[in-house]
């Protein structure tokens, strides 16, 4: 399969989300465009024959850390270490811009991400359960050197 990753669009990000079947409704163009503006911040798509088919975003937080915020693959093409590749360029370019750390919120619903973050070396440093379900809010860190 032949894959590009590069910096995308808002529009490639929300044509992902409503492919995404585990969220249960896709993000707004407002939410995302509130959410960055006046912040620095890096949208990289995985794109497949030119249909993006994957995404990271983040953005900067306080202190010198980023946050990455928001990720998905679409299903068809999960397994074929998209979601790694995108959070790899996104620490490398983290590292070039001066960060000192990126800061991840995952749930325990999306085991992958769990392992892939912790194969990244990113620490768990906060979990929250939520809404009373068995279901939680995990915070990870990854220090940047």
């Amino acid at each position: 399969m032949n894959l590009e990753y590069k910096v995308g669009s808002i529009d490639d990000l929300l044509a992902i989300e409503i492919q995404i079947p585990e969220f249960a409704t896709p993000r707004e163009r407002e939410e995302v465009v509130d959410k960055l503006r006046d912040k620095q911040h890096l949208l990289l798509v995985a794109y497949a024959q030119g249909k993006p088919v994957g995404y990271k975003l983040g953005h900067e937080l306080p202190n010198n850390e980023f946050y990455s915020w928001l990720g998905a693959v679409i299903p068809e093409y999960r397994g074929k270490g998209i979601a790694k590749q995108l959070l790899v360029m996104q620490e490398t370019w983290c590292k070039a811009q001066g960060y000192s750390a990126i800061r991840v919120k995952s749930r325990n619903l999306f085991k992958n991400m769990l392992l892939m973050l912790i194969s990244r070396d990113y620490q768990i440093v906060k979990c929250e359960q939520i809404n009373g379900s068995s279901d939680c809010k995990i915070h990870f860190y990854k220090q940047l050197q």
